[in-house]
């Protein structure tokens, strides 16, 4: 058997646009726009990188994003409050919570709060 070489780049392109014509569709049978909430807490760069993509990837297919952008300093009660804000927005389908948090910050209690039905990462 011989290694065949794929194109991930083009992959990428035909999933996405399998993807916004699916989310067109729902978008006329029901008016309903998905929409991917991220949160980003601090400043680092990679992590800004990261949610910068994920944006620019629900622009390319149609999806709404709202997006999150939270001091590093936030307490966790005020992270954890906003978890429950996008939880409750009907806007919202997906949360996404960058990681790595800040070292004051309880990872697992912040993941456990995203709804199950909205976590786009699996943690649940």
């Amino acid at each position: 058997m011989t290694a065949q070489i794929i194109d991930g780049k083009a992959i990428a392109a035909t999933i996405r646009g399998e993807i916004k014509e699916e989310v067109e569709a729902l978008k006329q049978a029901t008016g309903i726009v998905p929409g991917l909430a991220t949160v980003l807490v601090g400043d680092r760069k990679d992590s800004e990188t990261y949610v910068r993509m994920k944006k620019k990837a629900c622009a390319e297919v149609g999806m709404n994003s709202i997006g999150r952008e939270l001091p590093g300093d936030i307490s966790q009660e005020d992270l954890l409050a906003v978890v429950r804000d996008l939880n409750a927005d009907p806007s919202v389908h997906g949360i996404l919570v960058q990681l790595p948090l800040p070292d004051h910050l309880d990872e697992e209690a912040v993941l456990a709060e995203v709804s199950l039905d909205k976590d786009v990462d699996g943690f649940h």
